[in-house]
């Protein structure tokens, strides 16, 4: 790895202050997941390393009014295990569940999971591609191999946003907090994350100097039903090629409320606003559900690899608003 210096903070005042110093030389890590491969593979080459490990306010979960409070450096195992998440967000504790392989749940984090770059693999191979300051998009050409890459709104850029919790927080209506300095800004989950025509070299708004300290899921669909669902080539480690998470308020079998949002096909988690207004009111039936599915996928722009993503999202759209045996509640 390239030489960097190490800063280990005990506590969030003394991490601000050292990102305050040190600006864009700054790197923060918190379970060190995504931060590894780029520093082995000699890519990223930070002059600091500010490792948040020491840090203790920002772990655990706690309740909150009903919903609940969870640390940025929170692991997903202890997200998937917490009684609090599985009994009021199951879909939250099975997204985090779901993500990579129990070792890697064991140290990454939730924070960093929201946080992690584009995992596109001309980008992570050092290719001076557009996210990487360059002038062409490698997986956007006619040779390209690009059957993981984003079938909407792309923009010069057509990789596609990793996480597999992000959905599922966009779903639950949660907010994010950052701190920098002194001063603390809390931002819709959906709003946390940007796409290439923002800034092409980010997936997320935080800048040098910000901090993500915690997410709060608030009590509005604790209870409600709840579905996730995660397609990839590989049961356990994989990335996902298309995931799904929904969150359902209904009156027996009308739907009252829903929020829908779909992973893995463009740079920022894919909430699904049409479909969430067209089946409000209507029946969670196969008569909705198939029409749902042709609006969601209204718009996609296909590569030359990965068309498969179209009926992929069609059949999890459908299968989240019928609820194929996996709506919990």
């Amino acid at each position: 790895m390239p030489a960097f210096e190490l800063f280990q903070p005990a506590s969030v005042t003394d991490a601000l202050g050292i990102l305050d110093r040190h600006g864009a030389d700054a790197w923060v890590m918190a379970g060190g997941m995504d931060t590894f491969d780029w520093l082995k593979d000699r890519i990223k080459k930070p002059r600091v390393v500010v490792d948040l490990g020491q840090v203790s306010e920002l772990r655990g979960i706690k309740d909150a009014g009903g919903g609940v409070e969870i640390g940025a450096t929170t692991t997903l195992t202890t997200i998937a295990n917490n009684p609090l998440v599985k009994e009021r967000f199951p879909m939250l504790a099975e997204a985090a569940l779901i993500v990579a392989s129990p070792q890697i749940r064991n140290q990454g984090t939730l924070g960093g999971n929201v946080s992690q770059d584009a995992r596109c693999w001309y980008y992570r191979a050092g290719w001076p591609c557009y996210r990487a300051e360059g002038n062409i998009c490698y997986a956007d050409t006619p040779q390209a191999v690009n059957r993981e890459h984003a079938i909407f709104n792309a923009d010069r850029c057509v990789a596609v946003n990793p996480s597999d919790t992000a959905p599922a927080l966009i779903a639950l209506d949660a907010e994010f907090v950052i701190r920098r300095g002194s001063q603390e800004r809390v931002v819709p989950a959906e709003q946390f994350f940007i796409g290439p025509g923002i800034d092409i070299t980010k997936l997320t708004i935080l800048q040098p100097g910000d901090l993500l300290t915690a997410i709060r899921v608030p009590a509005t669909w604790a209870g409600k039903g709840h579905y996730f669902e995660k397609v990839r080539d590989r049961m356990v480690w994989d990335f996902a090629l298309v995931n799904i998470a929904a969150s359902l308020n209904a009156s027996g079998s009308t739907i009252n409320d829903a929020r829908m949002v779909v992973n893995g096909v463009a740079a920022t988690p894919y909430r699904l606003h049409a479909v969430e207004t067209f089946i409000k009111g209507k029946a969670r039936d196969k008569a909705t559900a198939d029409q749902a599915a042709e609006i969601a996928v209204e718009g996609a722009v296909t590569l030359r690899h990965n068309a498969y993503k179209v009926p992929l999202m069609k059949s999890l759209v459908k299968r989240a608003i019928r609820g194929d045996a996996e709506w919990t509640s």
